[in-house]
């Protein structure tokens, strides 16, 4: 089945022509972390005039080469972005993860930016990490940091909304235990390790951590830094939206009483600490939000 889309093909086709394959691939990645961020961060950069972004967010190739389902149907408003679910499909239906046709899913981009945010890149095994830096030598990568209790329960919170998990009784310390101990949870939940591995691979220069604090506090810094070190203009007029526009401002969180959160915070003590040592910054705060 091909992918429609509400375009002119034969219109689009002399604007829109194929682009050689030595400047594909993408240009950066965002890492995750989950609920830290990531869909802001792809809604202001679908935004700016310097970039080109994939017609859908997560394209997950590396954690389930793009074989997952979508709750929303992807954005299709040119030959541009028909072309990349087109090559995005048939790239799935590949066995394995092939990085040369990966790297042409970004042949639109031309002389513009683009990207893949996809926060399950988190959990990436350092084998799959080494052949996509060794691959694309100049890729920059992103990884957004959120306080681990604030992000669980978060992500606890949109897991349950979407149901994804069954609904718990959150006052339950075993039941959210449960859902805590989880393997694909924990494996999200350590950002100073997702850092470390990352870091191993990546060129310091090329690697950046920025944090869900600085989102909440003050976003138009937090754009103005991201852009830059893309390489893109803070600057340059054209952006459809505010730097604080955050459409996951709407979801509702579970409710989280006294006794969860200290729960939580002594689960997370220790990576509380690392955070503090090892990414520096907002997170230099966190351990004494929970007494620590």
């Amino acid at each position: 089945m091909r992918w429609a889309c509400p375009f002119n093909a034969r219109g689009s086709a002399s604007r829109h022509k194929p682009f050689p394959a030595r400047g594909a691939g993408p240009d950066f990645l965002c890492i995750g972390a989950h609920k830290a961020g990531s869909t802001w961060l792809y809604q202001q950069l679908d935004s700016h005039p310097d970039f080109w972004m994939p017609p859908v967010k997560e394209l997950h190739y590396f954690d389930q080469l793009s074989r997952v389902q979508r709750a929303a149907r992807p954005r299709c408003r040119d030959e541009r972005d028909l072309r990349f679910l087109e090559k995005l499909k048939s790239l799935s239906a590949e066995p394995r993860i092939d990085l040369e046709n990966y790297g042409r899913l970004f042949e639109s981009k031309a002389s513009l930016l683009s990207g893949d945010i996809s926060p399950n890149y988190s959990t990436l095994s350092n084998e799959i990490i080494r052949q996509i830096v060794e691959y694309f030598p100049n890729l920059k990568v992103i990884f957004l940091a959120r306080d681990p209790v604030e992000r669980v329960w978060s992500h606890l919170s949109m897991e349950v909304r979407y149901r994804q998990i069954e609904p718990f009784d959150v006052t339950d310390i075993d039941a959210v235990n449960r859902n805590l101990l989880r393997r694909g949870m924990l494996l999200r939940s350590y950002p100073s390790a997702v850092v470390a591995r990352w870091k191993h691979y990546v060129p310091a220069k090329q690697f950046r951590v920025y944090f869900f604090d600085d989102l909440q506090s003050n976003p138009a810094e937090l754009r103005q830094s991201i852009l830059r070190f893309l390489g893109a203009d803070p600057d340059k007029p054209g952006s459809r939206l505010a730097a604080d526009h955050n459409s996951w401002t709407r979801m509702e969180k579970l409710p989280l009483t006294n006794k969860v959160r200290s729960h939580l915070a002594t689960f997370f003590k220790k990576e509380l600490k690392n955070c503090a040592a090892r990414l520096g910054g907002p997170a230099r705060d966190w351990p004494a939000r929970y007494g620590f």
